[in-house]
């Protein structure tokens, strides 16, 4: 499975010219813990909530401050063809919790340990299905009254 196949596309973004307070009822409106910074679909950075309070709110920053100011610029990035296991792999590494997804050089979405844990979770009930199932039609009580019994020693 590819990268492309998880992430939230389109990804949330704003401009570099974007103020702190806009950026944050972004972030709102969408119901999202970051945003990405690019002019068009080029990727020019990202920043997250907490950057808002710490690297701003904290310091006692103007809320008007272009959100440039505060994005970090150097952000990794999964490629829209990768597999899905090597993003795992980057993720337990990285101790990140969101990707930009690109496409060449093209921003094309964002994927999140969220978009993981729901691919967990997908496999996890996949897994556990018949499972669930068999417990379903021979509940565990009944089950144990059907069991044969040793007989008493005595």
């Amino acid at each position: 499975m590819k990268v492309s196949e998880y992430m939230m596309a389109p990804p949330v973004t704003v401009s570099p010219d974007t103020t702190v307070r806009q950026t944050a009822l972004r972030m709102e409106d969408a119901a999202v813990g970051s945003v990405l910074v690019a002019t068009g679909d080029r990727l020019q950075g990202i920043v997250t909530d907490r950057d808002l309070v710490v690297r701003c709110l904290a310091q006692g920053g103007d809320p008007d401050t272009a959100v440039s100011d505060l994005m970090s610029p150097s952000v990794a990035t999964l490629d829209a063809t990768d597999d899905v296991e090597a993003a795992y792999r980057t993720f337990r590494r990285a101790g990140v919790r969101r990707r930009p997804v690109l496409d060449g050089h093209r921003l094309v979405g964002v994927l999140t340990v969220d978009d993981l844990f729901l691919d967990v979770f997908q496999r996890l009930a996949d897994l556990l299905g018949s499972v669930a199932w068999s417990v379903l039609r021979d509940p565990p009580e009944l089950a144990a009254l059907r069991r044969p019994t040793a007989p008493a020693k005595g």
